[in-house]
């Protein structure tokens, strides 16, 4: 594809958002691109498209998620999503297009031997999508040796490399603690179980788990979301729930923030004579990138010409490609967006673009890294 055609493309999938596990149309699109290219399509709750060549019997999947976010968009340009409250705000109109393109390069070129596994994820955004895939089977139903990933970073110069062996993004774990105390008269404080004050406590308290009870440097947060209660201008709440959201670099201490949790929030419940509940639920696990992928993406993006960073500090956002990389050995790599403008803005952003001009680049390094990883016959 032509960069004009790749920008028409991914305009398209721009205006056309859709949530997770609703993304009909964007999938009815990859499966017409794929098809239109000769490419074996498999639809479920994704969009799987097999492209062979030669006689090799190795394999690799390379994956680009497909859903929006539930975001009013307020970005300037002549594309704008036509469903209002729903934008793609995190770059995966770019992620499919770059792979779409990629995929058209190599249909033409034929230049590698073996089989090529090309997976359109729904449902990134809440962590369910790629454990969907993994349920029906299609681990089983398309082995493949190795599997890959490019997200974009805003912020980040146009088309800079950037990855690491081992942990590369956080986990997301989503908490909820309900206190159930008295409710009463707020000028009568004392004849009640304010569930506030104790909550506040509780807000507090939480935070002594990264500052206090982890190693230095363990990259935890520990985030209070909501504060919800049902108090009046004039009534003392006699419940309240707090959520939240815990990012984690480790198994470990995610399993170490729940049960400190668990024990402070309880500890304070019965200090006030209250009954606390807690509830912890990991959504995303951590993404871990294996090491000879790892060097694999870093010797593509070299021969391509691109800055190459290989030891980049671990991000404190959640991947559903950690399902992925967990079952088979894996790389997650960023490739930077730019600095100015929309593209420079942060992920989630209202105001946030892709770039246009990194269409092209991601398409290149996924036909590299095909080439690289499944060379032909000599």
């Amino acid at each position: 594809m032509t960069p004009a055609e790749l920008r028409q493309l991914r305009h398209h999938f721009h205006r056309n958002p859709e949530l997770g596990f609703e993304e009909d149309q964007t999938k009815d699109k990859v499966a017409e691109v794929l098809d239109d290219l000769g490419i074996e399509v498999h639809r479920g709750a994704g969009i799987i498209g097999i492209l062979k060549r030669g006689t090799g019997n190795r394999a690799i999947a390379l994956r680009a998620d497909m859903d929006a976010l539930p975001i009013l968009e307020t970005s300037l340009h002549d594309y704008p999503s036509q469903s209002p409250g729903m934008m793609h705000a995190c770059g995966h109109d770019g992620h499919m297009t770059m792979l779409l393109g990629a995929a058209a390069e190599l249909v033409e070129t034929g230049h590698f031997d073996g089989t090529v596994v090309f997976i359109f994820q729904p449902n990134e955004e809440h962590g369910l999508g790629a454990k969907a895939m993994i349920n029906e089977g299609v681990l089983e139903r398309f082995p493949v040796q190795e599997v890959y990933a490019i997200h974009n970073l805003p912020g980040a110069p146009l088309g800079q490399l950037s990855t690491r062996p081992g942990l590369i993004c956080s986990s997301e774990s989503l908490f909820e603690i309900t206190i159930n105390g008295r409710g009463g008269h707020a000028s009568m404080p004392q004849a009640g179980r304010d569930s506030i004050t104790i909550g506040s406590e509780i807000v507090l308290a939480l935070q002594t788990i990264v500052s206090r009870k982890l190693a230095p440097g363990a990259g935890v947060v520990v985030s209070v979301t909501e504060f919800l209660t049902d108090g009046q201008r004039n009534v003392l709440p006699g419940s309240a729930v707090l959520k939240g959201d815990v990012r984690a670099r480790s198994g470990e201490d995610r399993n170490a923030v729940a049960a400190l949790m668990d024990q402070i929030a309880n500890g304070i419940g019965a200090a006030h004579g209250v009954e606390v509940a807690v509830s912890f639920n990991t959504e995303f696990i951590e993404t871990v990138n294996a090491p000879e992928p790892v060097e694999a993406v870093l010797s593509a993006g070299q021969t391509r010409g691109l800055e190459v960073i290989g030891d980049r500090e671990p991000m404190s956002f959640s991947e559903d490609f950690a399902h992925f990389s967990a079952a088979i050995p894996g790389c997650f790599l960023l490739l930077g967006n730019g600095t100015e403008g929309a593209n420079g803005r942060p992920l989630h952003a209202s105001d946030y673009d892709f770039n246009d001009d990194l269409l092209p680049v991601g398409a290149a390094f996924w036909t590299q890294l095909v080439q690289d990883r499944l060379p032909t016959q000599t």
